[in-house]
Parts: C-alpha cells; structure tokens; sequence
C-alpha cells in the first residue's frame, strides 16, 4: 500500500538522543529468536533485572503478551505472523525512540521477518540473540505443552514441527541453554552489551 500524501509527521522538539542523554545511556532492541520452549523470554526476563540493576531503563515484549493486547485477532498464517513482527518491530521503534533498552522475545522463524524487523529498527540499534535450543530439547521440556498438541495435529503451523524454522546465519549474539543456565546466558548477554549501552 502507498503512503498517504496526506499523513504528514511532525517533527518534535525532543528527539532520541535528548532522550538517550536524560536517561545515561543508548536505547537499542535486543531481539531473541529461537524455537518456542528456547528460553528467550525466561532469558530477556532475567537481562532485564540485571538491566534495571544497572539503572537502565528497559521495556519487555513477549509473543503470548502482545497477542493478547495489541495483536490479539492475528492468526499463526505465514501473512499474519509477517503483519505480528511488522507491528512489533514498529512499537520497539517507538518505545528505543522514548530512550528504552527493548527486549523483544518472539520465535520470529524466518529470515525475512526478522530482517525487515532489523531495518525498521536500524542496524545499529538491532541486536539479534539467537537462543539456539534444539528441537529435541525444546520438546522434552515441553512447558506450555503445545509440542505434544502440535504432534497429535491439534495445532497447525507450529514452528518446528509443521512449520519451518530458519536459525540465524550470523547473529550478533548466540546462546547455547544446554551449557548455559538463565542467570549465566543473561549474564554473558549483558557484557557483550556493555559498550553499546554508554549512551550517546
């Protein structure tokens, strides 16, 4: 659909580096993809603690969360999981533009979405964390049992089982939970971030 020549943005007095700057330190999306089961959101819950520890300012999205809210009425269809990131990626936007470290959990299983998440964001201010859990092990924990359902054909589209998942070719940051607990991935996540929080 074209722009509409009649949607004109304002431009405001504060922008994102005054909002970077009040808040001491840069705004960027962190963004974990894995497997449903990985650990990403148990993860970006934990950097998070340890975030607002450091005094950072954050904000954390998760998949069953915004499909609850914001993106409730969107279905699991190649279409509607493209139309879920694009939304995503548009409020992690805004949300790094009020001056917020986002932390964005979604399984996010192909390569397109997640780049057209990245140049919404910008390329400096995406950082992509593959939590690369195998689906063996995804579906031995089985926490929501939606594995077990995907299986029995109760759940359609369902990212590794009946539906394709494309990991990361070269993600910024990668996470191996079968030699990693929660508190050590967050841990190493955040010191690989260290330098890039210094703000602007």
């Amino acid at each position: 659909m074209p722009d509409n020549p009649n949607i004109i943005a304002h431009k405001h007095t504060i922008d994102i580096h005054r909002r970077r700057k009040q808040n001491g330190h840069s705004s960027f999306v962190l963004w974990f993809t894995g497997l449903s089961g990985s650990g990403k959101s148990t993860i970006a819950n934990k950097l998070e603690e340890i975030l607002v520890k450091h005094q950072v300012h954050t904000y954390l999205l998760d998949g069953d969360n915004v499909r609850s809210g914001l993106n409730k009425g969107l279905g699991f269809s190649e279409a509607d999981r493209f139309e879920n990131l694009r939304r995503i990626a548009e409020l992690s936007k805004l949300f790094m533009d009020a001056g917020l470290v986002v932390l964005c959990a979604f399984i996010s299983p192909l390569q397109k979405d997640r780049q057209l998440v990245k140049d919404i964001a910008g390329a400096d201010n995406f950082v992509e964390i593959f939590v690369n859990t195998s689906l063996q092990e995804c579906e031995k924990r089985d926490v929501k049992g939606l594995y077990k359902k995907a299986r029995a054909g109760k759940i359609k589209n369902f990212t590794g089982i009946n539906a394709p998942y494309e990991p990361p070719v070269s993600p910024d940051i990668e996470i191996d939970t079968t030699d990693m607990n929660i508190e050590e991935a967050a841990l190493f996540i955040f010191k690989q971030i260290t330098e890039k929080l210094k703000a602007k």
